[in-house]
């Protein structure tokens, strides 16, 4: 049967979500099944040590941006992945994990942290973020930010 299409959400081409952990709410979000990870806008990226323990620090989007606010995170919960993107290049990049707020619903999410600065979204959505919970349909878009309450 196919009542497991039936428990997925149906996403469009793009929306907006909100990251809570980092206050950053309405944030544009581009769904792109192409990707398989997902990825979030970020500058001033270095790795430092806090009390004998790597951190990683960041920033989040940029000034270009109307939620920037300079604000600079630091996590020990980070890992590395080598990523392949839209050019076909292989860079290294840091990943995180966190929530993301969709349809009202708190999701997981591991996020790369990369520069996007020349890009229209600052969050990219990938397959491994999609899989088991969306299906998506390219012709709607905004269809969480309908469903806020």
């Amino acid at each position: 049967t196919f009542d497991y299409l039936y428990m997925k959400i149906t996403i469009g081409r793009y929306d907006k979500a909100d990251f809570p952990e980092f206050k950053l709410f309405a944030i544009d979000i581009k769904i792109d099944s192409g990707a398989y990870t997902s990825s979030i806008h970020c500058t001033k990226i270095t790795e430092v040590v806090i009390n004998g323990e790597e951190c990683l620090k960041f920033t989040l989007l940029d000034g270009t941006h109307s939620s920037y606010n300079d604000t600079e995170f630091i996590t020990k919960n980070y890992t590395s992945k080598l990523v392949k993107s839209s050019n076909g290049i292989s860079e290294e990049r840091f990943l995180i994990n966190t929530k993301i707020v969709l349809f009202n619903q708190s999701f997981s999410i591991d996020l790369t942290l990369t520069e996007r600065s020349g890009m229209k979204f600052p969050v990219l959505l990938g397959r491994k973020f999609l899989n088991d919970k969306f299906i998506i349909d390219t012709s709607l878009k905004n269809l969480s930010s309908k469903h806020k309450k």
